[in-house]
């Protein structure tokens, strides 16, 4: 198999996966798997609680491995879950939850905008338009590609074929 990769592209990949491993081990730093930061994040995000599929879209996480995270802190007490709807749930932080993300979520979000305020309000939109515009490109590109993998362009039907 010969992939052609350019070396841009090797290097964003790296950097995608530096960036990962970063969160990761902040994760385990402050005791918590990368699911549950990712709860308590976006949770904080929102306030005091966010809607389940909120969470599962802004995390980038499996519906099921969410649920689990979040089974998890609704066994220690961290979180509730409420009804919002016929079909819908809200996440909701206890008081002991609260303390929770108050010390591990809430400072690593106050990191994160120490990290944009040390750039250019230029820099800083620059960044995350170009973020958004790969994002963007990729989903309409990706959306291609079959089950099995290939695109649909060997003169199968389907997206882009």
């Amino acid at each position: 198999m010969d992939v052609r990769i350019s070396k841009e592209l090797k290097r964003f990949n790296h950097l995608l996966g530096e960036i990962d491993a970063a969160y990761h081990d902040t994760a385990v730093r402050m005791g918590l798997s990368d699911s549950v930061m990712k709860v308590l994040y976006a949770i904080c995000c929102s306030g005091e609680r966010c809607a389940l599929q909120t969470i599962c879209r802004r995390s980038g996480s499996s519906k099921q491995t969410i649920n689990s995270a979040i089974r998890k802190l609704e066994g220690e007490g961290m979180v509730r879950l409420e009804a919002s709807g016929a079909r819908s749930k809200d996440v909701c932080l206890t008081p002991a939850g609260k303390e929770l993300a108050g010390r591990t979520a809430a400072p690593l979000i106050a990191l994160e905008d120490e990290i944009f305020s040390d750039w250019s309000p230029d820099e800083v939109e620059r960044y995350v338009r170009l973020t958004e515009r790969y994002l963007t490109a990729f989903r309409e590109k990706a959306g291609r590609f079959q089950k099995g993998g290939g695109t649909g362009r060997d003169g199968a039907s389907g997206p882009g074929g």
